[in-house]
């Protein structure tokens, strides 16, 4: 009899930054469609999600992939239900509002490697000490600067048999650093499709005994942080041809201290030690837009620009940490109000 494993994966209820967890479905004669993948249940009192005396949480699945790294394995990302199929508090895929795939969302997910033995980033010398200064690690050739290169490579063969849509990936600015981008039609698409590239980030982590840290400034001092730059476009940018209406978006972005607020709120938590106005940052008080500004809030691409002003923006701020859905719904809102 044919068997097939599903890893169900979810999003746990600790705060501030949400953890993943995940447990396996054996299923009989399982075709790998997604309506065919059962709604399941967990214990929510273990995760934060519920208290002992009613526990159950539900487990509705959303998107499904084959399993790379396991023989007649699929991976099904899900959402967090009530037992009375509700949204679930910590459901940040359920924020996203119509949602009919006009919105793209490009994410570009920084991570630093996190050696377990001596607590530092994968490469640097021992606690107490640090590498030479950043400046030749970014995209970096050779063992002397490129640190983790098996392991990225690995994420991104996996990523590719999973069927996702990795466009790529590079070494980052700081030692250990590194970096891939996710491209989706549709806020939830991408949202899903991040989530379980970061899955499948984690486990090859566990292989080789390496954390993989999201923390917005991992090392303190003169090293760059790390971010999941948040490109976007809706088919108004994407066809316009118009600088001014690009303007009156970025503007939007930064209307009021509390949109910006709005946006800071759900871009990851300890951003602040990260958006400093240094290290192609701007200060997470402060809002500007630029045309190719790497130390703006929004950046123009300059292929926008080349294309006549039809494209697609970069909001800079959001962390490595950030909920891909809670930043995607956030965005398409203050887009959606600028062009009204």
């Amino acid at each position: 009899m044919s068997k097939s494993k599903l890893e169900y994966i979810w999003l746990d209820g600790y705060k501030p930054t949400q953890l993943m967890r995940s447990k396996t479905l054996v299923v009989d004669k399982f075709d790998g469609k997604l309506e065919s993948a059962p709604m399941w249940s967990f214990d929510g009192s273990s995760t934060r999600q519920a208290e002992g005396g009613s526990s159950d949480c539900l487990l509705k699945p959303v998107f499904i992939c084959p399993d790379p790294g396991r023989k007649d394995g699929y991976l099904v990302m899900t959402e967090v239900l009530n037992p009375d199929k509700t949204p679930h508090v910590s459901n940040g895929r359920a924020t996203i509002d119509d949602d009919d795939g006009d919105f793209w969302f490009g994410f570009e997910q920084e991570y630093v490697l996190w050696d377990l033995n001596t607590h530092s980033p994968y490469g640097f010398p021992a606690p107490g000490y640090y590498p030479a200064p950043q400046g030749p690690y970014y995209c970096s050739v050779g063992a002397e600067f490129n640190i983790g290169r098996d392991i990225a490579e690995e994420h991104l063969d996996m990523c590719i048999d999973a069927g996702l849509n990795i466009e790529g990936i590079n070494a980052e600015v700081m030692k250990g650093q590194w970096e891939y981008q996710i491209f989706a039609k549709g806020a939830k698409a991408a949202g899903d499709q991040v989530w379980v590239a970061r899955y499948l980030l984690e486990r090859i982590g566990e292989v080789h005994n390496v954390r993989i840290n999201l923390d917005p400034k991992p090392v303190e001092g003169d090293w760059n942080g790390s971010g999941m730059h948040a490109n976007f476009s809706n088919s108004v940018l994407r066809e316009c041809g118009d600088k001014a209406i690009y303007e009156k978006v970025c503007e939007a972005f930064g209307a009021s201290q509390e949109i910006i607020q709005a946006h800071i709120d759900v871009y990851g938590h300890g951003n602040e030690n990260r958006l400093t106005g240094l290290h192609e940052t701007q200060h997470i008080n402060k809002f500007s837009y630029g045309v190719s500004d790497r130390g703006a809030s929004i950046r123009i691409p300059i292929a926008t620009v080349e294309r006549g002003w039809k494209g697609w923006l970069e909001d800079r701020r959001c962390a490595s940490n950030a909920d891909p859905y809670k930043a995607a719904a956030r965005i398409i809102k203050t887009v959606k109000n600028a062009l009204k």
